[in-house]
């Protein structure tokens, strides 16, 4: 699996996110720019001491991120509120790119409109925006890997 994140802004919600990316085995990958610096002290202590284990991928923008995954637009997710399915209506396949937004902005209009049909979201009730990104990582993430019963064989 591939956790994306487009333009995060929080360094420890990066850092807990490539933490579950670790212990999951899926890879991380960051799209420019960011709201704080990869070497910085509190995405460290979120990532905890594993931060160097992590497979990081880094890419300049999402047109570089396509180019250098080469995948068509039926194996990348985009993760928004409001999206057309939930989550749990896909059926993810083991080298899946699922794209989450920043913390403040989401994804942009333009790249929303652009992969309209692969766009899902969280159901929220209540009144608050969104998810902690982190948490939002984790919900799908955890859903994707049960559908591929967790890379093991059998049942």
């Amino acid at each position: 699996m591939n956790i994306v994140l487009h333009q995060p802004e929080i360094p420890h919600n990066t850092g807990a996110i490539g933490r579950t990316c670790l212990v999951t085995g899926a890879k991380l990958h960051l799209i420019r720019p960011y709201g704080f610096y990869l070497d910085e002290k509190a995405l460290k202590r979120a990532g905890m001491d594993y931060w160097y284990k992590i497979d990081v991928r880094e890419h300049n923008n999402f047109a570089h991120f396509v180019e250098a995954i080469g995948t068509p637009h039926s194996r990348i997710y985009l993760v928004e509120t409001g999206g057309n399915k939930t989550y749990a209506d896909v059926k993810y396949s083991p080298n899946d790119y699922i794209v989450f937004g920043s913390e403040t902005a989401g994804l942009p209009p333009a790249l929303l409109d652009e992969y309209r049909d692969c766009v899902v979201s969280i159901p929220m009730v209540g009144d608050a925006r969104s998810l902690n990104l982190s948490v939002a990582v984790g919900i799908v993430l955890y859903e994707a890997l049960r559908q591929n019963k967790f890379g093991r064989c059998g049942d």
